[in-house]
């Protein structure tokens, strides 16, 4: 007889889905990738030792309470937004920090993590929370560099 798995912790679960985003009805991985937005626009502007710091701790306890929360919920469940966080911080850290960036970052991230360039497709197979927040990681990566080049054009295009 098997055992029905209960809830993950009570901090396992806000941290996992994102402060509850990822219980949205609808598009629970843009609400989730909408809160980060928000938080990005709140932080002060970091440093390129800030942004590591919290692009790894992001990363690695989104990779353990994801690996969590696919225990509880089944496989890449999609309560679990924590992994837009950590794609959306990868693509828009060490660039200049404005809402501008931010939200150009967040579209250009959701549209990334919705048709998962390779390598990202792939990261999907690697084991638990690692397969949840690594495709993420990699849509955040494609993001960072397109946000670069633009950030280049945009003064040529007369948008700064």
């Amino acid at each position: 007889m098997s055992q029905i798995p209960s809830d993950p912790p009570f901090l396992t679960r806000l941290i996992a889905t994102g402060f509850f985003s990822g219980y949205s009805v609808i598009a629970p991985g843009t609400a989730g990738t909408a809160v980060a937005l928000v938080i990005y626009c709140l932080l002060p502007p970091l440093g390129v030792l800030a942004w590591s710091a919290l692009l790894l701790g992001v990363t690695l306890v989104g990779v353990y309470v994801s690996g969590e929360g696919e225990k509880a919920w089944g496989k890449d469940p999609g309560y679990v937004v924590i992994d837009e966080f950590a794609g959306f911080f990868v693509t828009v850290c060490f660039l200049p920090q404005s809402m501008l960036l931010g939200v150009v970052g967040f579209f250009l991230f959701r549209v990334l993590d919705i048709i998962k360039p390779p390598p990202a497709r792939q990261a999907e197979s690697l084991p638990a929370g690692w397969g949840i927040v690594m495709d993420d990681v990699f849509a955040g990566i494609y993001g960072n560099l397109i946000l670069r080049g633009l950030l280049m054009l945009w003064p040529t295009l007369g948008l700064l």
